[in-house]
């Protein structure tokens, strides 16, 4: 059971937990090497026009895969019950801390180095319970063995400790505004958002110098859950998204984030 003063850090915690998971899940269909292939394709390419899109994966798209994620509510049930499940074994600091603790204690943050390993894992979380690693390993997100468990959470406590650490990016007002409306793609407003920098900070030189955008053009942004900031950045490399998809309409352009949009957005933890 998560305590009062434990549910901020628990929110924060399932929503790293499930977008490690639901990207895990989804490249189950694609084979995990989409991402690789287009980023050469990216490379070579020499013309500027628009690229298809028509030809994305089911894993891609965000759509189903047959036998992998069921229905979105099933899929929630489960990551709302893992999550939780996986929340206890934290170390008892990590569940209450809150960013002002965190950036003025040297130690606590010397006691998690970024990113964390799966041998970091180990160490912070000796003792999970068994029945973790099974319902991963029922899922197909990871084999049953305790090593394959705690590559998972590898990242998901990197991504934790890295939003726990994280300043807010911009005045509450601005935040609370973004929140009450809901991430831009999927809608879901019960989930944390981010925000995403609609031309990616990679190639912001880049872009000026080209003529590809104006220099005030380059700190636009959309507030994005975990999910969809992720299925982002898989859909499109910096340079294509800088290029083909700025803006949240250029995006929603596109079938297979619409399909994705819709798919993620319903799901919805216990007691939304």
């Amino acid at each position: 059971m998560i305590s009062e003063d434990q549910q901020q850090n628990y929110d924060i915690f399932r929503d790293c937990f499930s977008t490690v998971l639901i990207e895990r899940i989804t490249r189950q269909d694609d084979g995990g090497g989409s991402g690789s292939r287009h980023r050469r394709r990216s490379r070579k390419a020499k013309t500027t026009a628009k690229p298809d899109r028509s030809s994305v994966t089911a894993g891609q798209a965000g759509e189903s895969p047959a036998g992998s994620l069921g229905s979105p509510e099933e899929l929630a049930e489960f990551v709302d019950f893992t999550a939780e499940q996986t929340f206890e074994y934290l170390p008892e600091e990590l569940k209450t801390v809150q960013h002002h603790d965190w950036a003025k204690d040297d130690e606590m943050q010397g006691r998690y180095p970024l990113p964390l390993t799966s041998a970091d894992v180990g160490e912070l979380m000796p003792v999970l319970d068994p029945a973790i690693e099974e319902s991963l390993a029922t899922y197909g997100i990871t084999v049953r063995n305790p090593q394959g468990l705690v590559e998972v959470l590898a990242p998901v406590l990197t991504a934790f400790i890295t939003a726990l650490a994280t300043p807010p990016p911009a005045p509450i007002s601005t935040k609370q505004a973004a929140q009450e409306a809901g991430c831009e793609i999927c809608g879901r407003d019960w989930v944390p958002l981010t925000y995403h920098h609609l031309i990616p900070r990679f190639v912001h030189d880049k872009v000026v110098k080209r003529g590809w955008h104006r220099a005030e053009d380059l700190q636009n942004v959309a507030w994005l859950c975990g999910a969809c900031h992720r299925f982002v950045h898989r859909f499109a490399g910096h340079e294509e998204l800088a290029r083909h998809y700025y803006t949240v309409d250029l995006l929603m352009q596109e079938e297979s984030v619409v399909k994705w949009a819709d798919w993620v957005g319903r799901l919805r933890w216990k007691g939304r």
